[in-house]
């Protein structure tokens, strides 16, 4: 159940920030997008941490189990790195190599 607790948190995180709020905020600027993805990221880290930390719990990733920290690092990737692909795409956000917005 707290990894179904977890998976349902990471993913209304990663969907509000990137349905709602970066669209808003960022559109298609990487720093921006940057930061708001690191305040997404500490958010449900704090939340997660503030619950299992110090916990002897062990989370299962289907072949192996693991810590809170490692469940959801992994679970958070797995969301995200699909939704940053679409987003990256669809807003047209490019890494700039001096840093400078076009």
């Amino acid at each position: 159940m707290a990894e179904l607790l977890i998976i349902v948190l990471v993913g209304g995180a990663l969907a509000l920030g990137y349905l709602s709020i970066y669209p808003k905020v960022a559109a298609g600027n990487f720093n921006k997008l940057s930061v708001c993805d690191l305040v997404c990221s500490v958010f449900v880290f704090t939340l997660v941490g503030t619950q299992y930390w110090g916990s002897d719990y062990e989370f299962s990733l289907l072949l192996f189990s693991t810590n809170w920290f490692w469940f959801t690092l992994v679970i958070y990737a797995l969301i995200e790195i699909p939704l940053a692909i679409w987003y990256f795409k669809k807003y047209g956000v490019a890494v700039n190599d001096n840093g400078k917005d076009k």
